[in-house]
């Protein structure tokens, strides 16, 4: 299941992210968004989980905590658009 992780603060990391759900469970990926223009965080990430009950126990668990100085926000990432034309073209 591949989790949004809003609301986190510029100075959170990929690793310290990835740790975070680690704790939890098996995390197949953790991606910090970067600006290209000043290589700083724009402050959302994605993590994939391939196990959904340990994805849906991060949520529970995570969502609405404190991490460095911000109040992060988890749920699950809705499919883009994006998304779906990966999937068409795969047909």
């Amino acid at each position: 299941m591949k989790l949004i992780i809003r609301n986190l603060a510029r100075s959170t990391t990929q690793e310290s992210l990835n740790a975070l759900f680690t704790e939890i469970g098996l995390v197949q990926s953790c991606s910090l968004v970067i600006d290209k223009v000043t290589g700083k965080s724009k402050g959302f990430a994605f993590v994939e989980m391939p196990k959904i009950g340990e994805a849906k126990i991060a949520i529970g668990k995570l969502n609405n905590i404190e991490l460095d100085g911000s109040k992060i926000r988890v749920k699950k990432a809705e499919p883009t658009s994006a998304d779906a034309d990966k999937k068409d073209t795969s047909s």
